[in-house]
This record gives C-alpha cells, structure tokens and sequence, in this order.
C-alpha cells in the first residue's frame, strides 16, 4: 500500500519483506482501488542488499520485524529506517485493512513532505 500511494506522489518507492507474499492480498486490492490506486499488477518482492543501497529511507513497519532481517542487510539500512507500527493487514476483514490504508497514506504523505527521494 505505501508503495502505491508513494508512486501516486511522484516518488520512487519498492515494497520488499523478509518473507514475502507469493501474491498482493486481495483485500488490499480492493481497498486500494477504493482510493483510486491499482495494485492489482504488483508483485510481493524479497528484500535485497541493493534494494538497500539504492534507498534514501527504508520505512519498517513494525519494529519486530527487525530480527528477521538478514544482519548484513540490517547493518546497511539501520540509519536509514523510519519505523511505522503498523497492523498487518494478513487475515484482516476489509474494515480493518482500510483503516491501516488510510493510516499508511497520511504516513506517506508526512514522509513525502520531509523528503523527495526514494521510500522502501
């Protein structure tokens, strides 16, 4: 979702996990398409080194998410991460996954005003 509403504003933003999905939740399509996003085409991606490298910021969120990720990589990103707390959307009803979609777009939109460069 906040890559969506990133590339929405003109920014050059990945969504990547430690463990990623094999597809996009489909209630997080229909939430996004709600606002006008299409999310339908993207594909879950795994964390890489480069992906790293390549980011200003790296949003994180939810601080546990931490010890899953690779020491080498953690040690690269570590001064570049904005944590957000969020609810996984994962086996949430749609109610649920909106109101974690409005929380990421106003998270989104805060981050954009601070910076115009990448969001990951």
């Amino acid at each position: 979702m906040a890559e969506g509403f990133a590339k929405v504003l003109g920014l050059d933003a990945s969504s990547a996990g430690t463990v990623p999905a094999t597809h996009v939740n489909p209630l997080v399509i229909e939430a996004m398409k709600e606002v006008g996003i299409d999310v339908s085409q993207s594909k879950p991606k795994e964390l890489t080194g480069r992906m790293i490298d390549d980011a200003t910021r790296v949003v994180l969120t939810d601080a546990s998410l931490e010890k899953a990720i690779p020491r080498d990589i953690w040690k690269k990103m570590r001064k570049k991460v904005v944590e957000w707390n969020l609810l996984d959307p994962q086996g949430k009803s749609i109610e649920e996954i909106r109101y974690v979609r409005d929380e990421i777009e106003g998270m989104v939109k805060a981050l954009s005003k601070n910076q115009s460069a990448s969001i990951r």
